[in-house]
């Protein structure tokens, strides 16, 4: 890093921490980042969402507006920047470029969450728990996917806990009519019958999209043979 502790010390000011993305990725990552004492800045496109940050911090955090100058301007002057974008079903959108990068100090570090999506960084690419980071432009990159197996156990136990009622659901019903009773669970399906029915996916892969309740409708009978797999979710 640049030797900067995030939470400075008597007489020397604390650390500049930028969250792209204010989801829930973003909001715990700046609870970690002003639990440590730093000054932490906001950036999210939604003002819905800027107002629910509000809420979370009060005056505890900056919230800004996204746009690209705003990213440029907060990304240059950051100690370590937090890239928590995320579009669903797309991949991440690349909101800092190079450019930007050259311009901040060096040993500033970069993490990128969105990683598993494709990464929200220009310089970003995949990286691993056992070889984690990498230099770029004089900048610490942290790209490692799926973060949470850092710590296994937790994120095992907090997966299962948000899974487990569907789990239970799709034992006790069947899959056609766990999906058609649950609309969160609908929202969770990918393909089904050999069709892609998650729009955003489909756009993504260049395939044509099958509106799921339509699907699910016109397939209440089985077929008994050559049955295609019937149905992957998402995690």
């Amino acid at each position: 890093g640049s030797g900067v502790l995030l939470g400075g010390v008597p007489g020397v000011a604390p650390a500049e921490v930028l969250v792209i993305g204010g989801g829930i990725s973003g909001i715990n990552a700046a609870q970690m980042a002003v639990g440590m004492g730093a000054n932490v800045t906001i950036l999210d496109r939604s003002v819905d969402q800027l107002r629910h940050i509000e809420n979370v911090f009060g005056a505890s955090v900056s919230k800004v507006f996204s746009t690209e100058e705003a990213v440029r301007q907060y990304v240059e002057k950051s100690d370590l920047v937090i890239g928590a974008v995320l579009v669903p079903g797309h991949s991440a959108p690349k909101v800092v470029t190079r450019e930007m990068l050259r311009q901040m100090r060096p040993g500033s570090v970069l993490v990128d969450i969105a990683i598993d999506q494709g990464g929200c960084f220009e310089t970003s690419r995949p990286t691993s728990h056992q070889d984690p980071t990498y230099v770029e432009e004089g900048v610490v990159h942290y790209c490692v996917t799926n973060m949470p197996g850092a710590c296994p156990r937790t994120s095992c136990l907090a997966l299962g806990n948000v899974t487990l009622p569907y789990t239970i659901a799709l034992a006790e019903k069947g899959t056609v009519e766990a999906l058609k009773s649950d609309s969160n669970l609908l929202q969770g399906l990918n393909t089904a019958f050999g069709q892609v029915t998650c729009e955003p996916v489909a756009d993504s892969l260049g395939l044509p999209y099958q509106n799921a309740e339509m699907l699910l409708h016109h397939s209440l009978k089985p077929k008994l043979h050559g049955e295609q797999p019937l149905m992957q979710q998402r995690a």
